[in-house]
């Protein structure tokens, strides 16, 4: 019989994370080589029964996973375990909750976990107020900001390392032409190809190369590294450490200190360090970007186009890119920038600041991505790796198309949040 805990994800939508969370819960961001929620129901072994998210997100979730959403659980006495979409690490506080337990961040309020039985569950779903004894966390452990990723990385990445690789073989003896260095660990998938030429670094922190991924002659990769199902490092890359590369992207060049969503490209030369790149973006080449201010003061950043500069409290901060995003070949990247879903970005100057969702920038100024050209472009895209973009994305997408823009695109379904519709002509 499984003992593993019962657990329901909650995404609570504070904080600020867009471009993070535009296609996806908090919880399915990935945080290190994996996502929040691969991380937490492996390190807390638990049984998933429900997930619960803002309105606007539900039809994407469904599709995406294999349990209810926004559904109360079975009206039982189980014991259940929520858990907040935006905390990725598992913390003792919430291992050790107990029912009728709540965890609380204590600098701002918000819930981090709860243990409850399942009707005390329903009732606070359902807008009740059960009994709880709250426990104050003093640490900050959930992601307020798109750069908080930065924040949380190392340590996830470290802990997600030491979970794969348990359920790995560790390379005892290099394939051909292989030179394996540190003492750390290497582990390999049997069905990865690792040419020779490759130098598997592992003296800083294990270096995983999982099923179906190819690493090509002159790469080095020094670890903490994860390259992802499917993945391919070209020729002579230089991947340094706390690099995670998620499934099936394409990556060259010199990259540190990284996280790729996944289905990514920046298959050419340019650096990348320090930053987080979403889905489906691609990064043409010599695309280069700045993870450190000259004057190695702390970086400011804004979260959105029209709040405030905040102190972010990271000296080295590159580029955080939303999904669908694309650069020009030579394109520079400045310290700390936040990239929209959506972007297309072609323009001589350095990109700098934050670029909203759906920016059309090129020498000739700055205009909205059309949706019809967006929509096609990401079938095309998306088709190339075998994926059929579903209802559910391309209305969600569409959403967010006329929230950014402020077009109406014309279309309707159920559920369409109206407030954000206004005339084609206005």
């Amino acid at each position: 019989m499984s003992n593993a805990r019962k657990s329901i994800l909650f995404n609570d939508a504070k904080g600020t994370l867009s471009p993070l969370n535009d296609l996806r819960p908090a919880h399915a961001i990935r945080t290190g080589a994996m996502t929040t929620a691969e991380r937490l129901t492996r390190a807390f072994d638990l049984e998933p029964v429900g997930i619960v998210v803002p309105n606007d997100i539900k039809e994407l979730t469904v599709e995406q996973s294999g349990v209810p959403v926004n559904e109360p659980p079975a009206d039982n006495d189980d014991e259940i375990l929520m858990i907040n979409g935006r905390c990725p690490l598992p913390i003792d506080a919430i291992r050790n909750l107990k029912v009728g337990e709540v965890a609380i961040e204590k600098d701002t309020s918000d819930m981090i976990a709860v243990c409850l039985k399942s009707s005390d569950v329903r009732s606070l779903l359902s807008g009740g107020n059960p009994e709880m004894k709250t426990i104050e966390i003093d640490d900050t452990v959930l992601m307020r900001s798109p750069w908080d990723w930065k924040k949380f990385r190392d340590r996830c990445l470290s802990l997600d390392l030491d979970l794969i690789i348990k359920d790995m073989p560790k390379v005892e003896e290099a394939p051909p032409g292989v030179v394996i260095l540190g003492e750390q660990g290497v582990a390999i998938h049997p069905d990865a190809v690792v040419m020779p030429g490759v130098i598997l670094n592992s003296e800083l922190g294990p270096v995983v190369i999982e099923e179906n991924a190819t690493i090509r002659p002159g790469s080095i990769i020094t670890g903490p590294a994860y390259i992802g199902p499917g993945s391919t490092v070209l020729e002579q890359s230089n991947i340094k450490p706390n690099t995670a590369i998620g499934p099936v992207c394409k990556v060259a060049g010199e990259i540190g200190g990284t996280i790729f969503q996944g289905y990514a490209n920046k298959a050419h030369a340019g650096h990348l360090g320090d930053s987080w790149i979403g889905e489906w973006s691609n990064l043409g080449a010599d695309t280069t970007n700045s993870n450190l201010l000259n004057t190695y003061a702390e970086v400011n950043a804004r979260a959105s186009k029209d709040s405030k500069m905040e102190r972010t409290g990271e000296t080295f901060l590159g580029v955080t890119m939303g999904d669908h995003s694309k650069t020009a070949i030579g394109t520079r990247i400045m310290t700390g920038a936040i990239v929209g879903t959506g972007v297309m970005y072609a323009s001589a100057q350095a990109l700098s600041g934050t670029i909203p969702a759906f920016a059309w920038i090129t020498d000739t100024g700055e205009k909205s991505f059309r949706l019809g050209k967006f929509v096609d472009i990401s079938l095309t895209v998306m088709g190339r790796r075998g994926i059929k973009q579903s209802q559910a994305y391309s209305r969600r997408i569409t959403i967010l198309h006329e929230q950014a823009t402020g077009v109406n695109s014309g279309m309707n379904w159920p559920g369409k949040p109206m407030e954000h519709l206004v005339n084609q002509d206005s």
